[in-house]
């Protein structure tokens, strides 16, 4: 099969889980046998025309001058290039910034997969106007995509219910790390067991001014990291109000081998996000053996299901910090243990692969199980 995948910010992944999760299929499915094209902006450092036999395809993204606009010339340019080259499937990574330029495939023989992720129109950062075009631009999603694929049943329920279309359920990846080393802790001066962290995009929705928030109330002294980019509008506001000796802003790490055990090593990790579907945070969290605690919604509940304490609001999250030795004592064994079987069982990379390969044969062979969305 010849295979695209768009709407990321290129591989190796740099950037986020959209990212991750194109650098994993993308190689997965040439090592099955499949020519696969990853787009990358022009920015991206790296230069090379292949990665581990994945082409690499460049567009123009002027981000660094309009901001976030550029997204949507990136991926007008993106489709446009596409549709001249004849690939049987184009894979989108969201929808929010490519929908409106889904035409330009009209007329070519490709099939148009579009990755829901999460609920674009919710975030608290838009707007009303801009929420009003997260939505126009979802409808559009829906109404031009050949076929549709959600990351959690979450998400794919809430296309149902709103739009009475179906969609394939694939979530993302994770795979179970065994390189964890307390000598990666030292840079950080860390003692194993003895801080807490989180890993996330500086946004409000994920809840990261009230889990600090919560941190500082409870009077625990434990160090608390804060891993994620920061040089952001709402960056720089939680790093002026939380940053102090005893919570640590680092910026963005991207070595896996670092971050896997500084989950594995924590007291607790935890994961604010509310509105996107299957977090490719929250997977690895589960993947490296963290005791994590969880904004309470659907979406992480899906996933987690009984394994890992929640909150949903400063009280109760105050209250869990304040319980918090109490409660590994009580529940960490058993959600560690259930957690790193949901990943073996139900997230693990190669099956993911694995299952995108089996839906773009299916689609190709009309073989699909739902109806072609008009």
């Amino acid at each position: 099969m010849k295979i695209a995948i768009l709407g990321t910010r290129g591989i190796p992944n740099n950037y986020g889980g959209f990212e991750q999760f194109a650098e994993f299929v993308s190689v997965g499915l040439v090592k099955k046998g499949h020519e696969v094209t990853v787009y990358n902006p022009y920015s991206h450092p790296y230069k090379g025309d292949e990665f581990e036999g994945v082409k690499i395809i460049r567009a123009k993204s002027p981000e660094h001058t309009i901001g976030s606009a550029a997204n949507f010339i990136y991926d007008y340019y993106c489709l446009k290039d596409a549709a001249k080259r004849n690939f049987d499937i184009v894979y989108e990574a969201g929808y929010a910034t490519c929908s409106p330029f889904f035409y330009l495939l009209k007329n070519t023989n490709t099939k148009l997969i579009t990755n829901l992720d999460g609920l674009e129109w919710k975030r608290s950062k838009w707007n009303f106007f801009t929420k009003q075009l997260m939505k126009y631009l979802e409808f559009l999603a829906v109404r031009r995509s050949h076929f549709l694929i959600a990351d959690n049943a979450g998400i794919q329920k809430y296309y149902k219910e709103k739009y009475n279309i179906n969609s394939f359920l694939v979530a993302y990846g994770a795979n179970i790390s065994f390189t964890y080393s307390e000598e990666d802790l030292q840079p950080f001066k860390l003692q194993p067991g003895n801080y807490f962290m989180l890993i996330a995009r500086m946004e409000p929705e994920n809840n990261i001014d009230m889990i600090l928030h919560a941190y500082k109330i409870s009077g625990r002294t434990e160090p608390f990291l804060v891993i994620g980019k920061y040089s952001t509008k709402y960056g720089h506001y939680l790093f002026n109000k939380h940053n102090s000796k005893q919570i640590k802003f680092l910026g963005s790490i991207y070595d896996k081998n670092i971050l896997d055990s500084l989950r594995f090593y924590c007291k607790a990790y935890l994961h604010g996000h509310s509105v996107g579907g299957t977090n490719p945070s929250l997977l690895e969290a589960m993947a490296a053996s963290a005791f994590i605690i969880a904004n309470k919604n659907s979406f992480n509940e899906s996933v987690l299901k009984s394994n890992a304490l929640f909150f949903d609001t400063i009280e109760n999250l105050c209250h869990i910090f304040c319980s918090i030795d109490e409660m590994l004592l009580l529940y960490k064994k058993a959600f560690v243990s259930n957690n790193t079987n949901e990943i073996s069982i139900n997230y693990r990379w190669e099956s993911i692969i694995d299952q995108h390969e089996e839906i773009f044969r299916n689609i190709i062979l009309k073989k699909q199980c739902y109806s072609e969305t008009k």
